[in-house]
């Protein structure tokens, strides 16, 4: 059961981060959109009042803007799901029943099978802490020393906030397939040997009872 809640969580995590890497690009492109079709007369005259060059300086700041707010809250919350989902796995490890002598091999492929996911979980959030330490408030203060600064030219700063970005989108995308690794790992091993050795454990709890019952209809026939 503590399996198919890591399952859960992982998904989340991944779906999650998905998720913002399209918000945030989708806030920019939406800006390019309304500036072009102006499908909104109160909106196109307020572009117009202000010029449209100001008018999307003001966008892109409110968007950056909103970026930055959700790329900070969604660090902290891949802290807990990452935290929770390491919990998880520990416990589905912790709970699984002592093994026999003919289940070394398995318990012991097992073992490895467990260890290599929650390694896979502990990349993730060091990832997570890197970012939320050092490049998300690097990003978040290189680009408002950048806001409403014209771009022809470029600013000075404006090759190293590439740089930073292109770092952040790398380990993102590491993270992601680090993200997937462990789902597969505990679909297609952990799973099944931890069952297999339920399963083991349920026919070994099984058999005294099974016996108890002959013994009490043999002293019942006459």
């Amino acid at each position: 059961m503590k399996q198919r809640w890591a399952l859960v969580v992982m998904g989340a995590w991944l779906m999650g981060t998905i998720c913002m890497s399209i918000v945030a690009t989708e806030n920019f492109y939406t800006i390019d959109r309304l500036l072009a079709d102006r499908a909104n007369p109160a909106f196109a005259s307020a572009v117009d009042r202000l010029g449209s060059p100001t008018g999307r300086d003001l966008l892109r700041y409110l968007s950056s803007e909103l970026n930055r707010l959700y790329f900070q809250i969604w660090n902290i919350t891949q802290l807990a799901l990452g935290g929770l989902a390491l919990w998880l796995v520990a416990r589905a490890r912790t709970q699984s029943p002592q093994r026999t002598q003919s289940q070394d091999f398995s318990a012991a492929f097992a073992a490895f099978a467990f260890k290599r996911v929650a390694l896979g979980v502990i990349s993730m959030l060091a990832i997570v802490v890197l970012m939320l330490v050092y490049l998300t408030p690097a990003i978040v203060s290189l680009g408002r020393s950048l806001d409403f600064v014209p771009r022809d030219p470029a600013p000075p700063g404006m090759g190293r906030f590439w740089i930073l970005h292109a770092a952040y989108t790398t380990l993102e995308m590491i993270k992601l397939l680090l993200g997937a690794a462990v789902i597969f790992w505990l679909v297609k091993e952990p799973s099944s040997h931890f069952d297999n050795r339920t399963r083991a454990s349920e026919r070994t709890s099984l058999a005294p009872r099974a016996l108890e019952r002959a013994l009490e209809v043999d002293r019942l026939e006459p």
